[in-house]
Parts: C-alpha cells; structure tokens; sequence
C-alpha cells in the first residue's frame, strides 16, 4: 500500500509543478483570475431566507422527507418515578366513632371483623419490613414518624423546598403546596392527646417482583393551630390562639430494596364518616362606580344611597 501511495505522489509531482508555474505566470502578467467551479458536497438543508414567512411543523416535515432526511418519531411518555408509589395500597378503613361504638352492635361486629382482617395482612408486612430494615419497630416507629410529621409542615410553612423533599415523597410533595403560592401559613404542634401508635401495614411490590415499599399507617391523635393568610395579610381559614383536637391517619412509606431508602409521608386516609372542612374565606374585589374619561374617583365623592321610607298603609 505504500508502494502504490509513492507512485501516485510521483505522478502528481510534475503536474502540481505545472500548475504552480502557471499561476505565477498569471501573476507576473497581471491576468484576471480565472474562477474554476468545483462541486462541493450537496446540502439537504438550506437555511431559510430573511422575512420569509415561518412554515408550520407539518410543512417542516415534509420538505424534510422530500430532500430525503429522516424525521424521527415523537413519543410522548410520561416519566416513570420508582422512589415511590402511586398511591395507597389497601388503605386503612377508620372505624366510624373510632372504636367508641359497641363490639355487641352490627356495626361495632362489622368494624371488629374489618380489624381482624387487616391485622393479620398487617402481622405479614411487618415481617416483610423487618427482613430489610432490621431496625424497625412498632413501638419505636410512631415517636419517628410524628417527629417527620412536624419536622415537614414547619418546612412548609418556611417553603423549605429542599428539605420538604426529603421528608415527604413526590407523590405527597404536589398535595402539600398546591394553592400555597401566595399564601403566609402559621402552623404549631401543641401536644399529643393519645400516644401515636400503627394501625395498618402493606408490603406491595411495583413495576417487578421484588422491588417492594413498606408502607405503614399512623394514628396520631393530637392538637394543633394552624392559620392561613392571603397575599393581602387576610385571615382566610384557623385562628393562630385557638388550638384544636386533631385525629389523623397518616402513610409513611419508604422504597426497602434501595439502601438508602427513608421512611417519608406518603399521605393521609380521611375518612367517610369525618366531619366537612371549614369554608375557606376569600377575598373579593367591590366594583366601584363607572367613571367618565373626565371624571375622577377623588372628586366623585361616592356616597351610598340611604334606602327611601316606607310608608304604610292600614
């Protein structure tokens, strides 16, 4: 091969010499250049002219398969979040009244039988759970997960976007700020009523089998002040000096085959039988007078009017 490279080098050695001699000769004789055109490489796309009109991505794409480019397909795929789950598996059923009522009623029979269904599944998971975190206990469990409970509503009412991640999971971070923009939220934890203590367990597996979460409901029984201005410093829900008795049921839920996996607030079982929220008070605006292009509100002097007198008649 480099015999043949050699004999090529030696053949285009006189012409090369050639052609310099020439273009010196053109130079000494002051001789217009003379152009040569030589193709180039042949474009697929040329650039679009100025103060053209933009052509729509359907036109886009068929200019582009006429000079012969391939358009790749668009898929629009939603992304895939292993860290957590979806939602709440078999969630836990609140017994209505929470165990006040009679174990002789047919409801009380009903909830007793609910509760001895689920303890059993709930026996199963905790085993499950302790195969990957040997550190887990039912009795040490609730003081941690009401300390993660605290710890994330003060980054809430702080807007701690970094450290409200690592307490709760994505599914539950949307649920927790939406519609808190422009809002100021004054949040306190009081006391505990009723020591916290767990209630339900699941194990479930997503995506293969294997790749198992725990997750574990908490009954808290506590009492709590919350209070939620408007961007304009109005009171719209709570009072900031009036504590109240709160019971909640709350899902934790950690990812056990990740190492590093943490126990975060997943989310909240409401029950049916819970009483309706408090409206919230919104802040609205008073149409004032229609003004002429001359007028002025100052110089209107806009007054009420007094609602006339009645007269009655026998």
């Amino acid at each position: 091969m480099a015999t043949s490279i050699c004999r090529t080098l030696k053949c285009l050695q006189p012409t090369t010499y050639q052609n310099i001699k020439c273009a010196v000769a053109l130079l000494d004789a002051r001789l217009p250049p003379v152009l040569v055109p030589i193709r180039t490489k042949k474009r697929f796309f040329i650039p679009p002219a100025v103060n053209v009109k933009e052509k729509s991505q359907s036109e886009q794409d068929a200019k582009a398969r006429a000079a012969g480019v391939v358009v790749r397909q668009q898929y629009i795929e939603r992304a895939i979040n292993i860290s957590c789950t979806a939602g709440i598996f078999d969630p836990y059923v609140p017994p209505e009244g929470d165990a006040r009522l009679s174990t002789l009623s047919k409801e009380g029979l009903k909830q007793r039988t609910e509760q001895l269904r689920q303890s059993a599944a709930s026996q199963l998971a905790f085993r499950k759970i302790k195969d990957h975190d040997p550190e887990f206990s039912t009795k040490a469990f609730p003081a941690l997960a009401q300390q993660i409970f605290i710890d994330a509503h003060a980054a809430l009412t702080q807007f701690n976007k970094e450290k409200l991640h690592s307490l709760v999971t994505e599914r539950c971070y949307p649920e927790m700020v939406r519609g808190n923009r422009y809002k100021t939220l004054r949040w306190r934890f009081v006391e505990s009523l009723e020591p916290p203590r767990v209630v339900h367990a699941r194990c479930p597996d997503m995506i293969s089998k294997g790749n198992m979460y725990g997750q574990v409901t908490l009954r808290m029984h506590s009492k709590q002040t919350l209070a939620i201005y408007d961007r304009f410093g109005r009171l719209m829900l709570g009072d900031e000096d009036e504590p109240r008795d709160v019971l909640e049921y709350l899902v934790l839920e950690r990812h056990l085959v990740n190492t590093y996996g943490r126990w975060r607030l997943h989310g909240k079982i409401v029950p049916a039988w819970a009483p309706p929220k408090e409206p919230i008070i919104k802040t609205v605006m008073i149409p004032g007078p229609t003004l002429k292009p001359e007028e002025q509100f100052e110089d209107l002097h806009f007054q009420v009017p007094k609602p006339k007198a009645v007269q009655w008649y026998k």
